[in-house]
């Protein structure tokens, strides 16, 4: 997904949910900071390295392909855009190799999604926004996986867009300066390389942006599915990716504990058509729409979304004082999602995203970084003891 639903819907999203407009912001603008959030960022604003929730293009290419560069590839992208459906999945015939990429695909309402959802419960609004983001990334990102892998997520000349029409072959190219060109069906993806565990075949990017278009339709033979069919209707994908994040959203509110497969129908009913709208016009972005929208909803200016909004706030406090600013929240966040996601598929046998340590049984080892998530939560187990 792309700034228009992680920023604009997630907003509308909050407010038809029960937050504040001011709450609303901080939320949506958390949601959208997981894209931004890379490394470079970091360092800019001397802030811990581990929490990345994304990976520019240039850190990307500069990434390691060892063992130890793969694992924390994975931990960024596994942990917050391409969260793991089944991490117990089983398939015949396969090697444990190629079994423990396919346990990292992506799909909508599975266990992993219901503990993030739990983390962002009786903690900030940053790790709201966080969560909301993952759970979006589901419904947008489903059938890949965020690990490089030319098996999962590679396709071939069978991509199809379907049109009220009829379906129209989908034609790639690999010019990054170009914009897809929606009138003939020509979008750009990464350069075809047929190795394993390219940069090129981590996540989507073989498809392009055709997941982060609200408006699209498309068929086409992963291998991992047995060169059967797949039909992503993204439409009707966004419309229970915006009404599952209003019914998380009021679980959150409400201390109410989320349940997979529930959507807030009921509470966005008003507001269906309008979405539907939206979703299905035919645009390489809706930004425009969904900020008209939003503002129709609540009566009030939604800000463009600025980067160093928050910048000066956190590089002015010292330590520990910074963990309570807006970033300082949303790092802890961050490595909160990041610790968690990351224990689940190591618990699950699976190396792919490196060593993990439960710091809630065993306390803090390994990576420094993680001592302020260590100490935050013991915080905030002696606030609840006191209270």
């Amino acid at each position: 997904m792309q700034k228009d639903f992680h920023y604009y819907a997630t907003y509308c999203a909050a407010y038809i949910a029960g937050y504040t407009h001011e709450e609303s912001l901080d939320i949506a603008y958390s949601a959208q900071f997981v894209d931004l959030c890379s490394r470079t960022y970091l360092a800019k604003i001397k802030a811990p390295l581990s929490a990345a929730t994304t990976q520019l293009q240039l850190e990307l290419m500069d990434s390691r392909l060892d063992l130890m560069g793969l694992q924390d590839i994975t931990r960024i992208w596994a942990s917050f855009h391409f969260l793991p459906y089944d991490l117990y999945a089983e398939k015949k015939h396969c090697s444990k190799r190629y079994l423990n990429k396919y346990r990292l695909i992506c799909n909508t309402n599975g266990e992993l999604v219901k503990e993030t959802v739990g983390l962002a419960k009786k903690t900030s609004l940053q790790s709201v926004g966080i969560a909301m983001h993952i759970l979006a990334d589901t419904w947008a990102h489903r059938y890949f996986a965020g690990t490089p892998s030319y098996v999962i997520n590679n396709t071939n000349r069978y991509f199809f867009e379907l049109l009220p029409d009829g379906k129209r072959p989908v034609r790639f190219r690999h010019s990054a300066s170009a914009p897809d060109d929606l009138e003939h069906s020509i979008y750009t993806n990464t350069i075809h390389q047929p190795g394993e565990n390219t940069i090129m075949n981590l996540g989507h990017g073989r498809a392009g942006h055709l997941p982060d278009y609200s408006f699209i339709k498309y068929e086409y033979l992963p291998v991992w599915n047995d060169y059967e069919e797949i039909v992503k209707d993204n439409p009707h994908d966004y419309m229970h990716a915006f009404a599952q994040m209003v019914y998380a959203m009021q679980c959150i509110r409400c201390g109410k504990s989320f349940e997979t497969h529930l959507y807030a129908w009921d509470d966005i009913e008003p507001y269906k058509e309008d979405i539907e709208v939206i979703l299905q016009k035919r645009q390489l972005d809706s930004c425009a729409d969904w900020k008209a929208f939003g503002e129709g909803l609540t009566g009030c200016e939604i800000p463009d979304f600025e980067l160093s909004k928050h910048e000066q706030e956190y590089v002015a406090a010292s330590e520990p004082d910074n963990s309570q600013t807006f970033l300082g929240k949303f790092i802890i966040a961050a490595l909160a999602q990041k610790s968690m996601v990351t224990n689940r598929i190591y618990a699950s046998k699976n190396m792919l995203a490196g060593f993990s340590v439960d710091y809630a049984k065993k306390g803090f080892k390994g990576i420094r970084d993680f001592i302020g998530l260590v100490n935050e939560r013991s915080r905030d187990n002696d606030e609840a003891a006191e209270n």
